[in-house]
């Protein structure tokens, strides 16, 4: 599986990505810088990230202008094939001003940024990004974001709980979903999302910096081992049904 790790004006945490898929994970990957179009060498089993950041300093709103980079063309083409395509904080931002996923994030409640561990408990299995984690698990897993509050109108909500579309809720050290252990306001606690093709996937906290033993924390390197033992098993099926 090969990774590509796109890069904008003001992006800050390409390079702990590129790092993580690379060193920690042993993936092949590169650089897509934001003025490139062509992104012909990545397949459909690859994956498109999305770091944190301040794409163009976050003017105007987050994501509204990365959303109008070159590269971006190219990626909505990709996943329309059915690549995967992961945003990270900023990247979530962007691939919803994009409408590759539902909704927008807002400011935050408390009119603050916030830095600090939050605790996920995932809501489904049902795609590459969580297919391995535990049912039962509770993440800690950063966050750090002055606009994360998920929110999308009535509608769009129902249709998410009804396709199995939310990744992960905020939640406490025990797994309970409450208004404290909400960290921006978010919608439901909503912390991640999947569009309606299960390839697209958003997310606020940061499963980067939550990967290595030398950072005390590695919970966030099970959804990257999730994606790359999905992308795997469906190798192994491919590769037995063509010698059945």
């Amino acid at each position: 599986m090969k990774f590509g790790v796109v890069v904008f004006p003001g992006s800050n945490c390409d390079r702990d990505m590129y790092h993580v898929v690379t060193e920690v994970m042993g993936a092949e990957a590169r650089y897509i810088w934001h003025k490139e179009t062509d992104i012909s060498d990545f397949t459909t089993d690859d994956c498109i990230i999305f770091p944190g950041g301040f794409s163009y300093g976050d003017y105007l709103r987050t994501g509204a202008i990365a959303r109008f980079s070159p590269i971006m063309e190219s990626v909505i083409e990709f996943a329309g094939r059915g690549g995967k395509v992961l945003g990270v904080c900023n990247g979530f931002q962007i691939l919803c001003e994009s409408h590759l996923l539902p909704g927008a994030l807002l400011r935050n409640e408390s009119m603050k940024y916030e830095c600090k561990n939050v605790y996920l408990k995932p809501q489904t299995r049902k795609t590459a990004l969580t297919c391995k984690i535990d049912e039962e698990a509770v993440l800690k897993i950063p966050i750090a974001h002055g606009e994360g509050r998920y929110y999308c109108d009535r509608d769009t909500l129902k249709s998410l709980y009804e396709n199995d579309q939310i990744l992960f809720k905020y939640c406490d050290e025990s797994g309970e979903v409450t208004d404290d252990a909400n960290p921006n306001g978010s919608l439901d606690n909503i912390a991640g999302i999947t569009n309606l093709g299960k390839n697209v996937f958003g997310m606020m906290p940061h499963p980067e910096r939550a990967s290595e033993k030398e950072l005390l924390n590695t919970d966030g390197k099970i959804l990257f081992e999730s994606l790359m033992s999905r992308v795997l098993e469906m190798t192994v099926l491919f590769s037995e049904s063509r010698t059945a």
